[in-house]
């Protein structure tokens, strides 16, 4: 049996045991049993004395006279009874004790809650008078524990709370000082939720309830939560009466989650909502609630049906967007924290409950810019001014760059028509070029102003991304941020010259560009270029041009048309030429599609910055364009 058992009671003899064992005499020595006629009240060994010497002549009163003057020095002492005694010693490991008539034994000082003095009377359990060793078996521990077990199961029976100190913390829970006996309070039991940190309630003292009782294994289970319970189903009932929406009330804050903060009004639950929390932007709710502490809240809505009560911190505070257009007006600078990025901006926190949004289209006048984080960072202070405010949607628009002046407004003066000046290529697309002519500032060469004579299909075919090229300044538009320039304008006009020289009538040689579907381009040398309608190329089927015609065959013309005004020059096939085989023909269609695919390919640089506006429109139509309206006797190069 461990000490941390109750122990069991001794088993009761029946009255046929006991009239059994009545008059059995054993004789020590010999081991013969025999029994005899034992007058009441006397012990058969006081009647038959096998060591005296003759036969005792007491009578049977005088021996209850003798026994009677010992009756105030002894005790009735029987084992599983508590009995009075002495402290004679107390040594390191143990405490010596006097009971009954000069019969000692000892007890584990750990049984002693306080150090006991010498000469002090306690009660301890007499388990046994006499263990295998020759022994008196002593409990001070469970005396402790009989004495207030009746206590205990009244309690329990009357379910009636006892006070009980928090003593350690066990697996599983805690263990509780009940009287001076243990009891276990489950962690469940402790409070109404979770307890985060047990020890920080060791050594408190609490009202419990016992839950479970169970003598023979000494198991006593109690608990806190019942009667917490208890009060909070009281505390319920008065708070359905009294809560009222609007009210102010004190609460502790329950439980957070993602959303907001569960807060205990005192016997009923309330949701504070993450956007109730504040006027401003709250990234989570243990930003401004914590759990366990109390705080004040403002009632929103109660519906009794769902048992739902919406609950407000914000609303204890002055609305902040009132007559804000007045404390923010248009055109005003203000300065704030940045608290937010998005693709398409950053939000500005100007006050507390007050944002405002700078659109990336309003951080920079010159800087193409592809994402907000690349200008601002969240936590950075900035300056801004005031473009619109709508108190109604809670809205204020702010700029970065009209912190400022416009750059855009000087360049007309700065750069008048025909400015020559130099840039270095940023990026290319499908339609021209974009020249930084200064930082930040991007003009759009297009594709039809790079050559007098050549039809450019894709301006890579004339400049590359970083290379630095000389341009003029055609137009600047202000207004729409655009400027247009020009490379072939840096030379004179050659199309007098070329008009004369290639004049009708002319037989040439020349080069085919390139095969459309209207016609066949023709390279005449010096980077002039004449065009071949279909109707004039001696193939009578459009559509099987590419058949005879390949990129770099020689062919034999005739201008019909030359046109100055116009920069073209239309021809036609002197000589017809033969139709190639058909590997030849698979292979200059494979030519043609990976070409095409690699010019789109290079049309749109990924990594570069788009362009500020759309292209301006040319005066010249694109190649396929044009193709569509020369007339059937002619076209331009």
């Amino acid at each position: 049996m461990t000490e941390n058992q109750i122990p069991i009671e001794p088993e009761q003899p029946t009255a046929q045991e006991l009239a059994e064992e009545e008059g059995v005499i054993v004789d020590a020595l010999t081991g013969e049993v025999s029994t005899a006629v034992i007058p009441d009240g006397l012990s058969p060994e006081l009647l038959h004395d096998p060591y005296g010497e003759e036969p005792t002549s007491t009578s049977r009163a005088d021996f209850e006279a003798l026994l009677a003057e010992f009756d105030e020095d002894f005790q009735d002492i029987r084992e599983g009874e508590i009995v009075q005694a002495k402290v004679l010693r107390v040594t390191d490991s143990s405490v010596i004790l006097e009971f009954g008539f000069k019969s000692e034994g000892s007890v584990a000082l750990e049984e002693f809650k306080d150090r006991p003095e010498p000469g002090q009377e306690v009660e301890v359990l007499l388990e046994s008078l006499e263990d295998d060793d020759g022994v008196v078996v002593l409990s001070k521990k469970k005396a402790d524990f009989l004495r207030v077990w009746e206590k205990i199961r009244e309690a329990h029976e009357a379910d009636r709370p006892v006070k009980g100190v928090l003593v350690r913390k066990i697996k599983g829970g805690v263990t509780v000082d009940l009287m001076g006996v243990d009891a276990f309070l489950p962690g469940s039991q402790i409070a109404l939720r979770r307890v985060p940190n047990i020890e920080d309630l060791i050594g408190e003292t609490y009202k419990f309830k016992i839950i479970k009782l169970n003598k023979r294994r000494r198991n006593i289970v109690v608990s806190r939560r019942v009667i917490l319970e208890a009060e909070r189903e009281k505390k319920r009932e008065t708070l359905v009466k009294e809560l009222l929406v609007g009210q102010v009330r004190e609460g502790i804050v329950k439980n957070i989650t993602d959303f907001g903060a569960f807060i205990d009004l005192g016997g009923l639950d309330g949701l504070l909502h993450i956007t109730d929390m504040s006027w401003g932007r709250v990234g989570h709710p243990s930003e401004v609630v914590e759990i366990g502490k109390a705080l004040d809240v403002k009632v929103l809505d109660i519906d009794w049906n769902r048992e739902r009560i919406s609950l407000g911190m914000k609303q204890l505070l002055p609305y902040p967007w009132t007559d804000i257009d007045k404390k923010y007006p248009v055109g005003s600078r203000v300065r704030g924290k940045v608290v937010s990025i998005t693709n398409y901006g950053a939000f500005v926190e100007l006050e507390k409950g007050v944002e405002g949004l700078v659109h990336i289209s309003e951080m920079s006048w010159t800087r193409n810019v592809r994402h907000p984080s690349k200008v601002v960072s969240i936590g950075e202070e900035i300056e801004a001014v005031v473009l619109k405010v709508d108190p109604d949607d809670e809205k204020i628009s702010l700029g970065m760059k009209q912190i400022e002046e416009d750059p855009w407004l000087a360049l007309p003066m700065k750069y008048p028509t025909c400015t020559r000046l130099s840039g270095i290529v940023r990026n290319l697309t499908s339609f021209g070029a974009f020249v930084e002519i200064e930082p930040g500032i991007d003009g759009l060469v297009h594709v039809s102003d790079m050559s007098w004579t050549k039809r450019v299909e894709h301006p890579s075919e004339v400049v590359q991304k970083g290379q630095e090229v000389g341009v003029m300044v055609l137009d600047v538009d202000a207004e729409n941020k655009r400027i247009s320039l020009g490379i072939k304008q840096l030379l004179d006009d050659p199309w007098p010259t070329i008009s004369q020289r290639f004049a009708p009538g002319v037989e040439c040689d020349g080069k085919v560009a390139r095969v459309q579907d209207k016609g066949v381009v023709v390279d005449l040398g010096d980077d002039i270029e004449g065009f071949v309608p279909a109707s004039h190329s001696g193939i009578e089927d459009a559509s099987r041009l590419e058949e005879y015609y390949g990129d770099g065959d020689p062919v034999s013309l005739r201008v019909i048309e030359s046109d100055a005004a116009n920069r073209r020059i239309v021809l036609e096939v002197t000589e017809t030429p033969a139709r190639k085989s058909q590997e030849v023909i698979e292979a200059a269609r494979a030519a043609r599609e990976a070409a095409r695919a690699k010019a789109a390919g290079e049309g749109e640089d990924a990594d570069a910055p788009a362009p500020k506006a759309k292209a301006p429109a040319r005066p010249e139509a694109p190649a396929e364009a044009e193709a569509e309206a020369v007339p059937e006797g002619g076209t331009e190069a």
